[in-house]
């Protein structure tokens, strides 16, 4: 017993110290491995000449350019959008009940995999897909399928739809579940009262009173959604061009290219990308600092309303408009999974058949089991080291430093096409073999940010009086942990291992560099598959997609209700 206790001891001492090398080795480390073939050094192709052969391969490739700015404005369009509607929801909503029901309606979305809402966003607007079958013939008299070119166009107007539809739930989330804390949100909601008393109108109201002193706490998010979205590929890979595609997309291309030669080049572009991330990042800074400066004489004017109902009303549309392209694409891809021979332009199939998950289903065991051993291992790790760094947090009476807490989510900050690309170079230099450990540790630094999001808070809201009442009683640090602490914590340990597993299940970059192509998921599978293979059997994979990290929230939520309920009826 007093080995375990100090080994206890030992264990949670050491766990900042160990999360923070977790997360900040590799991804310096991958920096790192970028930076050194980028400027000529690639032993595999014997040589160790430092220059700046890469960028110059970068720079000549045909459609560069093109490549940079359909990041950058798919990125930048798409965020801003996502942002302007969040804000949109919550001034027209915010003293409203719909605001919990939309909350409800737009949470589950959160948990689909950005592949299979790519895929489910395909069979939406392609030349055969449910909106043309829906407006054909009676509306726009086509009886075969229109000659356009969405999914695939050179613009990047589908990656911005398949972007914007995902970044809407997770920023108006993060929006609530500030508005969810006590101290924060009453006093915003009081605030809100006082200039309804005023004569403001709603709208008014929030975007002079709650808006401002919203908007600090969605900074993070919204960032981290810019720097993932500027170098997303599954979303670009499924609703891209390809000629050429996005820059993420043509760098991991270009890694994956059996030329090791093109190695150079994806390393001078993964350089590239940073810059571009960064550069859109500057942006959004610049912006928050002129329309903070210029917003002083509106905010100040005593003005009581602006067209509310004007706003308000388009706000409803708009919010109808993304909930019915939800839910148009989410059954599309159900009715194509089961779908027959189905003749254009017929809204339903003629013919509905069950083969094609009969098929699929027996292709998937390995896919599958991979899933869910790699994504219980990394879940498992970040929970246990998420659980043990807050616990030392409480031991030493004080939260991490601001610095660890910047480590903490630089994986959600960084472009992951970047540091995943130096960091299998360097697993190589190490010869690093093993492709399981490898992926599951790519997976962990993607994991475990967000079980600290979902899991510190309540960890540090526990009432320290349990824990000094057990230790008057003579209980050891470890006992209190264990038989005190984790027990009042199950629904959020849950949860938190819901998202992590969700996170996990959704990784397609992670997977395919660590494992160099070696270890299959339903991500990767369903990801192969939305280009160029069967729509029905692609449908079958985005669906299992969604159906893993649902299962897994289900038994969070259902679990604590059965154990809760036994102890109540004892």
């Amino acid at each position: 017993m007093i080995l375990a206790n100090s080994l206890f001891t030992r264990l949670v001492r050491l766990s900042p110290n160990i999360m923070m090398t977790i997360i900040a080795v590799p991804i310096l480390g991958g920096l790192l491995g970028v930076m050194l073939p980028a400027m000529g050094w690639l032993p595999a192709l014997e040589t160790s000449e430092f220059g700046w052969h890469g960028f110059k391969q970068l720079f000549d490739t045909p459609g560069i350019m093109s490549m940079v700015m359909l990041s950058f404005t798919t990125s930048l369009i798409s965020t801003l959008l996502a942002f302007m509607l969040t804000v949109l929801i919550l001034a027209s909503y915010f003293s409203s009940p719909w605001l919990t029901r939309i909350q409800r309606l737009l949470g589950p979305i959160l948990v689909i995999p950005h592949a299979a809402a790519a895929i489910a966003i395909s069979f939406l607007i392609a030349p055969s897909g449910m909106l043309s079958r829906l407006m054909s013939p009676w509306l726009s008299g086509w009886n075969s399928p229109p000659d356009w070119l969405y999914p695939h166009d050179a613009m990047g107007l589908s990656i911005i739809i398949g972007l914007t539809i995902k970044e809407l739930p997770f920023l108006l989330l993060m929006a609530l579940g500030v508005l969810a804390q006590p101290g924060i949100g009453n006093s915003l909601r009081a605030q809100h009262r006082v200039a309804l008393s005023l004569g403001y109108s709603p709208m008014t109201a929030f975007a002079k009173v709650v808006f401002p002193r919203l908007y600090p706490y969605l900074r993070l998010p919204i960032l981290a959604v810019l720097a993932y979205s500027s170098a997303c590929v599954e979303i670009p890979l499924i609703l891209g061009p390809n000629t050429p595609p996005t820059l993420a997309v043509a760098i991991m291309q270009w890694f994956n290219d059996v030329d090791l030669s093109l190695r150079i080049k994806a390393s001078a572009g993964a350089l590239l990308q940073i810059l571009i991330t960064l550069a859109l990042l500057a942006i959004w800074w610049l912006s928050e600092r002129l329309v903070k400066r210029f917003s002083v004489n509106a905010l100040t004017n005593g003005k009581r309303e602006y067209a509310d109902p004007l706003w308000q009303r388009m706000t409803q549309l708009l919010t109808l408009l993304l909930l019915c392209v939800i839910g148009l694409s989410l059954f599309g891809m159900l009715v194509w999974s089961v779908a027959g021979f189905w003749r254009f332009p017929a809204a339903l199939p003629q013919q509905w058949v069950s083969m094609h998950w009969q098929s699929a289903l027996v292709q998937m065991h390995t896919p599958l089991m991979n899933t869910l051993l790699i994504g219980a291992c990394s879940t498992f790790l970040a929970v246990v080291l998420t659980l043990l760094v807050l616990e030392a947090e409480q031991q030493r009476g004080k939260k991490l430093a601001s610095l660890s807490s910047v480590i903490i989510y630089l994986p959600l900050l960084i472009p992951s096409i970047t540091f995943l690309f130096g960091l299998v170079w360097l697993q190589e230099q190490m010869h690093s073999r093993n492709a399981f450990i490898n992926v599951v540790l790519a997976h962990l630094l993607f994991v475990l940010p967000y079980v600290f999001l979902s899991l510190a808070s309540s960890y540090r809201r526990l009432d320290p009086r349990y824990s000094t009442v057990a230790a008057s009683l003579g209980a050891t640090p470890a006992k209190i942990f264990f038989q005190i602490k984790l027990p009042m914590l199950l629904a959020p340990i849950l949860i938190a291992i819901a998202l992590g597993l969700a996170i996990s299940f959704s990784q397609y970059l992670p997977t395919l560099l660590a494992s160099g192509g070696r270890i299959n998921t339903i991500t990767t599978e369903a990801v192969a598959l939305a280009n160029g293979a069967s729509r029905r059997i692609s449908a079958v994979y985005a669906l299992m997609q969604m159906f893993l990290p649902a299962m897994a929230f289900l038994l969070a939520w259902f679990i604590p209700n059965i154990i809760f309920r036994r102890r109540y009826r004892g």
